[in-house]
Order: C-alpha cells, then sequence, then structure tokens
C-alpha cells in the first residue's frame, strides 16, 4: 500500500477517490431501470376512413343463458372504503349540469366575441370544375438564361458520358483510419532508470498493438487512454509517482516534435500508408502522449516489524533494499520474495511476509518503507503423516526423505521430497507441507510433522516410440508397464521392438528407491533377432542389474550401474579360413560396471558442462573352455554456449577389448562404427574391416569423434556437424585411415527435448557406401 502525507498535492488523489466514490453510489442509486408497461397497438383497417362509424357489436340470442357474476366488492364494504362526497365538501356538487345545447352556445358566443372561427367549423372545399366551365390562363414566367433558351441539340450529336461513383473496390472493403504514435517527454525518465522505459511501453501499448489502424477515430482516443494509463503505472513502478501524462489527437497527421526525444517512437509497418477516403483526403491521425514525469521518490527509510531472528541479522542480510535508493516496484517485490524465500531455508517454515506500507512525501520527494513480518516459531523436522489416495506408506515416503528428525527445517530439502515423490511417475498430485505439533525440540524450536498428501494416478501405461536409421532401417518400440505392481515402486514392464532389421520381446521386473533413494534393481529377461550387414542372431539374455542413473525429471551429477549377464546367441560369422559364413552358438557370462559424472545443464538437450562415462565389461565365453575377455570403453562430451542461440558441442569414443582374438569372438561383442549414434554419413556398423563381400565383420577397438555447431532459433534449429571414426582390428585403437562425415540437421524443440533430423554423406565415399544417409530420433545426437 502507498499513502501520502497530507499536503496539499496529496488532497487531489483524495478527492478524485472520493469523486469516483459518489459517482459509483449515484450510479448505483439511479442505474435501475423502471419496468416499462407493455405498448399499446390499434390496428386500423386500410379500407376504412378514419371518420367510418365502428360495427356495433352483435347482441346475443334472447335465449343465451350467462353464469352468474359474483360481485368483487359489495357496495356497502365499498362505501366504507370510500366515504360519499357531501355538500359542504363540495358547494358545487347539488348544482344541476348543463345541457349539451347550453354548452355549445356559450362556446360559439364566446369564440364571435374574440373573432374565432366557432368551434367544429372547416374551411369551404374547392368547388370541382365541371365541363365547359371558363378557366383563367396564365402564362410562362419569362426566360432569362440563354442558355435555357438555346435549342436543344439534335439526338445523333448529344455525346453521353457516364457518370462515375466512387464505390469501394470489394464488398468487403472497410475505410480505415490510419494513425502514427507519439510519445513526448518520456527521456529525462528514460535515462534515469535502468529499464527502458520506451522499449517496454512499446511492447505493452495497445496503440502500437494496432499496427496503425483504427476503424474510426473513437477506437483511437479509446486506445489513446488505456496507454496514457499504461504509461502512469509504468512510471510509478519506476518511482514516479506524480507523473502527468496527457492526451490529444493531431488530425492534421502531422509532428510537432523535432524527434530528439528518445521518447519518441513512430509506428512503422502499416501506420506509415493512409487511406483514401471518398473525397480523396487521407484520413491520418497523430496519436500523442505528452509525459512530465516530475520528481522522483527515494526511500528516506525502511522499517521492518519482526521479531527476533536466528543469527539476528537474518532478516537485514537478505533484504536488498537499501535507504536512499529510488523506489522501483520490481526491486521492492523482489526484497520482498528474497525474504519470503530465506526465511523457510534456515528453520521458519510458517513465515509471512504482510503487506508493506509506504508513506510518500511530495515535499521531500522520499518515502518510509514499512514492512511487516511474521516469522513464527524456529522448528525442526519431526515424523511424517500421509494422507490421500496413496500409493505407498509412511516407511517409503521416510526412505525417500533426504533428512532425519531433529534437523533445523530447510524448505529446501522439504521440494526435494516432493521432487522425489513426483520422479516415481506414480501420482496425479502430491505436496508436502509441515505441520506444526507444539512439541518442544529444545534451544527454543520445535517439532514439526511433514504431511505428504498423495494423490494417485494411473498406475499403467503404454509408451511408443520410433526412428530410421541408414544401415539399422525403421526400428518401432513400445512398452507396457505397472507401475506399482508390486508396492512400494516395483514395476512390470513387458517391451517389445519391431523394425525392419530388428525385432524383440522382453520382460523386466523392476524396483525403483530400492532400499535407498535413487538405487534401481532390475531383473530382465528377453529374447531378440537382429539381421544386419555384419551379422545375423537369435539371441536370449537373462540378467540383472543395480543402478543409480538420471532420468528426464531427475538428473544426477554421478551415476553408476552394476550388474550379471548370462546370454546365449546363434551367429554367423565369415570364416576367412573356409572362405564361407557359418553359424555359430555362444554361451556367454559376463559381469558389467559403469561410473558417470554429469556436469551437463539438461540431459536431451545440453548447452554447456561436459560428461564422461567409463565402461568395463569382463566377460568369459562358456563354450569349451572358459575364455576371459575384458570391454572397455570410455565417452567424454563437452558443451559450449558461444551465445544465447548458439552451442558448439564436441564427444570423443575411445574402445578396446583386451584378452581374446576376434575370431574368438561372437560378432555381436565386437566393436562397431557408424550410424546415427557413431559416425554419421555411414550406414549403421559400416566401418572398418571387411570380409570378401564388403561386409563388416567388426574388431578389437575403436575410436570416434564429433563436432556440431548448434543453431536455435524458437522451437527451431539447424546443426552443422563433422563426423570421424574408424574400427580397428587390433586392441589398441592407432587413429590411422579415419573415415569422415559431414551433414545438417534439423531439431523441433519440444517440452520433453528436441526432435532431430539429421542429413549426412562420408567424404571420400568407398564402393559399397551410401551416397546420404538419414537418421530420425528424440533427443540431440550426444
Amino acid at each position: 500500500m502507498i499513502r501520502r502525507t497530507a499536503t496539499r498535492t496529496s488532497l487531489r488523489p483524495t478527492l478524485a477517490l472520493s469523486a469516483s466514490l459518489l459517482c459509483l453510489a449515484a450510479t448505483t442509486a439511479h442505474g435501475q431501470v423502471a419496468p416499462q408497461p407493455p405498448p399499446i397497438t390499434e390496428t386500423i383497417a386500410p379500407d376504412a376512413a378514419p371518420e367510418t362509424e365502428l360495427a356495433k357489436p352483435t347482441p346475443p340470442p334472447p335465449d343465451a343463458v350467462f353464469p352468474p357474476v359474483e360481485p368483487i366488492i359489495e357496495d356497502d364494504e365499498f362505501d366504507r372504503a370510500i366515504p360519499p362526497i357531501s355538500a359542504e365538501d363540495d358547494p358545487e356538487l347539488g348544482v344541476p349540469l348543463e345541457s349539451i345545447a347550453e354548452f355549445e352556445r356559450r362556446q360559439a358566443a364566446r369564440a364571435a366575441s374574440q373573432g374565432e372561427a366557432p368551434p367544429g367549423s372547416e374551411p369551404a372545399p374547392t368547388p370541382a370544375l365541371a365541363d365547359g366551365d371558363a378557366v383563367e390562363a396564365i402564362g410562362d414566367a419569362p426566360i432569362s438564361d440563354t442558355e435555357l433558351a438555346a435549342p436543344l441539340p439534335p439526338l445523333e450529336s448529344f455525346n453521353v458520358e457516364p457518370v462515375e461513383f466512387a464505390e469501394p473496390e470489394s464488398a468487403d472493403e472497410t475505410v480505415k483510419i490510419a494513425y502514427t504514435v507519439q510519445v513526448n517527454g518520456l527521456a529525462p525518465a528514460d535515462d534515469g532508470t535502468d529499464a527502458d522505459l520506451a522499449d517496454l511501453f512499446g511492447d505493452l501499448s495497445a496503440l502500437y498493438d494496432g499496427d496503425g489502424e483504427a476503424a474510426n477515430a473513437s477506437m483511437v482516443r479509446a486506445r489513446l487512454t488505456a496507454d496514457a494509463d499504461l504509461m502512469r503505472r509504468i512510471l510509478a513502478s519506476e518511482g514516479y509517482y506524480d507523473a502527468q501524462v496527457e492526451t490529444r489527437i493531431d488530425r492534421s497527421g502531422g509532428s510537432d516534435n523535432d524527434g530528439t526525444d528518445r521518447g519518441n517512437r513512430t509506428a512503422d509497418g502499416p501506420a506509415a500508408t493512409t487511406t483514401q477516403g471518398q473525397s480523396g483526403r487521407p484520413r491520418s491521425l497523430v496519436a500523442i502522449i505528452d509525459v512530465v514525469p516530475g520528481q522522483r521518490y527515494t526511500l528516506s527509510d525502511i522499517v521492518i516489524n519482526a521479531a527476533p531472528t536466528v543469527p539476528p541479522t537474518l532478516i537485514k542480510d537478505n533484504f536488498p533494499l537499501a535507504i536512499g535508493e529510488p523506489i522501483v516496484a520490481q526491486r521492492v517485490q523482489g526484497a520482498e520474495a528474497a525474504i519470503a524465500l530465506k526465511l523457510p531455508e534456515e528453520g521458519y517454515p510458517f513465515a509471512v511476509v504482510g503487506q508493506r506500507d509506504i508513506l510518500l512525501d511530495g515535499a521531500a520527494g522520499n518515502g518510509v518503507y514499512t514492512l511487516p513480518v511474521e516469522i513464527g516459531p524456529r522448528a525442526r523436522f519431526g515424523g511424517f503423516e500421509t494422507t490421500g489416495k496413496q500409493a505407498f506408506d509412511v516407511e517409503h515416503v521416510e526412505l525417500l526423505a533426504r533428512f532425519k528428525r531433529g534437523d533445523l527445517y530447510d524448505s529446501r530439502r522439504a521440494d526435494d521430497l516432493r521432487q522425489a515423490l513426483v520422479a516415481t511417475g506414480l501420482f496425479s498430485t502430491v505436496s508436502v507441507e509441515p505441520q506444526k505439533t507444539g512439541e518442544s525440540a529444545g534451544d527454543d524450536t520445535e517439532f514439526v510433522t511433514m504431511l505428504v498428501t498423495q494423490e494417485a494416478g494411473p498406475p499403467r501405461t503404454l509408451a511408443a516410440s520410433a526412428g530410421y536409421g541408414t544401415g539399422q532401417g525403421i526400428r518401432i518400440e513400445g512398452s507396457w508397464t505397472h507401475r506399482n505392481l508390486f508396492p512400494p515402486e516395483g514395476a512390470l514392464i513387458v517391451r517389445g521392438i519391431a523394425g525392419t532389421q530388428e525385432q524383440a520381446l522382453g520382460v523386466t521386473f523392476r524396483r525403483s528407491n530400492a532400499g535407498r533413494r535413487d538405487r534401481t534393481f532390475e531383473l530382465v529377461g528377453e529374447a531378440s533377432r537382429s539381421n544386419y550387414n555384419a551379422f545375423e542372431a537369435l539371441t536370449g539374455r537373462v540378467g540383472f542389474r543395480v543402478s543409480r542413473e538420471s532420468t528426464p525429471i531427475w538428473q544426477k551429477k554421478i551415476t553408476y550401474a552394476y550388474g550379471l549377464d548370462l546370454i546365449a546367441t546363434s551367429e554367423d560369422d565369415y570364416s576367412f579360413l573356409l572362405g564361407t559364413r557359418d553359424r555359430s552358438l555362444y554361451y556367454i557370462a559376463g559381469l558389467s560396471g559403469q561410473v558417470g559424472i554429469d556436469r551437463s545443464d539438461n540431459l536431451l538437450n545440453p548447452s554447456k558442462g561436459f560428461r564422461v562415462t567409463t565402461l568395463i565389461q569382463p566377460e568369459g565365453s562358456l563354450s569349451g573352455s572358459f575364455s576371459p575377455y575384458a570391454r572397455v570403453r570410455i565417452d567424454a562430451s563437452g558443451y559450449y554456449p558461444v551465445t544465447d542461440s548458439v552451442v558448439l558441442a564436441g564427444r570423443v569414443r575411445v574402445g578396446s577389448i583386451l584378452g581374446a582374438s576376434r575370431e574368438n569372438l561372437a560378432p555381436s561383442r565386437r566393436f562397431y562404427a557408424g550410424g546415427g549414434g557413431s559416425v554419421r554419413g555411414f550406414g549403421y556398423q559400416e566401418l572398418g574391416p571387411k570380409d570378401p563381400n564388403n561386409d563388416p565383420i567388426g574388431g578389437r577397438s575403436v575410436n570416434e569423434a564429433a563436432v556440431e555447431a548448434r543453431y536455435r532459433f524458437g522451437n527451431y534449429g539447424i546443426v552443422g556437424f563433422v563426423d570421424a571414426g574408424q574400427v580397428y582390428r587390433g586392441s589398441t585403437p592407432d587413429f590411422s585411415n579415419l573415415r569422415y562425415g559431414v551433414g545438417i540437421g534439423g531439431r523441433f524443440y519440444t517440452n520433453f527435448g528436441p526432435m532431430r533430423l539429421d542429413i549426412a554423406t562420408p567424404i571420400d565415399r568407398q564402393p559399397g557406401e551410401g551416397r546420404v544417409s538419414v537418421y530420425v530420433s528424440i533427443g540431440q545426437a550426444f
């Protein structure tokens, strides 16, 4: 609330407010419209003259029987309600009335004495002429104009020119008024503030929003009035409470300003052209706003009415306003929001920031700022309660919390618990609120109970995704999930893949937050068929995995995963000894361990930061004698924002298989390169050693690199990229014979991430390699 001291200038808004209230009261008192009686309509037959007598009603037949009519009121009752008038009340009551003839005679005598026609007399009608009567002839008036006396020209020499009428070019065309906008006097205020007041006004102005056209002058006036109020609000928000804003319309279409005022802005585009009326004159106006900002008010004192806090300077240290600075609405609101945010973070969950009061002194040009703050009791976390349609019990809620009983209350930890509950995907709505208990926790604090209000959502979901890659074909993946089949958070997932070169069906049991927060346990069983140029495989796999990984809702800085896989696969491979492709059966047991560091700002669309992931997979072939080996891979990527709309991104990958020859490895366990997630410009798994049929056979080491320049405009983006990579027969990548691909891509940004379309071509294309490769998926390439 902003008040003024009792000065002469402060009476003006008070009187204006009083007048407004009086007008409002008058409108309320007299604004009701009394109900009107229905109109009476007389209908006169068109053939009947006014003098025609009305037709007499037809009398009823003699034998007609009428129903008995009961009197509405008896005569004696009527006389009691309205007593008769006596001769004493009215002396003329007993005088007999004069006859009609006597009345007409008296009226005629009075009219004759005054020289008037007697009442009822009418003028005599003009007599009609009979055949043969003499009629006086009246000649034509003399002709004084010579052109009228001249004979008419012959018809054949008469030149007829059609008359042109001013009509709109089309029936839908509407004549509009063009106008420009001129703001005078804003520059002194604009120069003295951090905000660009002219641009702010232009963004919100009704006049500028009209693009310089209006249906009529009244519409321009209405917009001008609305913009005057807008200008007053903008100036008041920057401390100019005495600003005067006047408006006027210049109908000459000119400008009386030299254009040096930075507050002047003229509408461009449609306003620069004028619409012609039928008279040929342009209908153009100039809407002018004259501004006198006046003095800018500053803070002369800051008073915060609050009880003592711990520490004592808690409010003062987090309140950014200072004495002497201008009273800027955004700064004031931000300071109050900072207090409302900081107090709950420091143990005051029930703190309430009250309504501010600013007392302005017009003579001094400053104001006293007063803010009441109810800090409430200082509190510590206590127990948990849950209510509503529950997805799980209090014990699982307590497991998700990153605080324990006795910790000083911190709203950030309460918000963290709420976000963890949302990340489970089991709720339509969920809230976490502190509740007073009155139970003392010592040191002038009390325990609060965290009330979790649950509204469990549908536990079953269907999901689908699709993609395309050269060499990989079309790939459609769908899944059905019951997220809480085995509470708490025990999910059953049935997953299927239908693609041109890959088909799979699998079942997964997953328990999220298993025993501790962010830990996931998975048990997987699946069967798949793959048919690529590198190999064809029929594979069955069972395994379990324990992980801590990022999700689109909850991105983690440190991730890990470890597990065990048992694989049985039938795959074909080219035998250089026999010169044929032979199918072999492989039994593989393997462990896996992965650690990742993620310092990027977004999981699906990173713009800054970096990521590093290391994967180690000790495996062994169970066919015949046990043959152990290890697969090692390191991935790193970085992101750098050049501007707000341009991001440079790069990645590298290095992999190696140690302890086994390529021939003793199942084709599906070797390294390959090429495709949308590898080296674009080449088909899926296309790079590396090949057999005599030019089909890839994989290798024991790999290296890849990519650089992208990502430019975003609105919800769209363009990407230019260069990829490089190669697969080698040996276990150590030698970074030789690198193959390069270049391309361009498009992005469409959605709420859940960008949709990607990349088109690439190989450099120094070899026989059998495609000219163009296309990749479609969700998310950035890396």
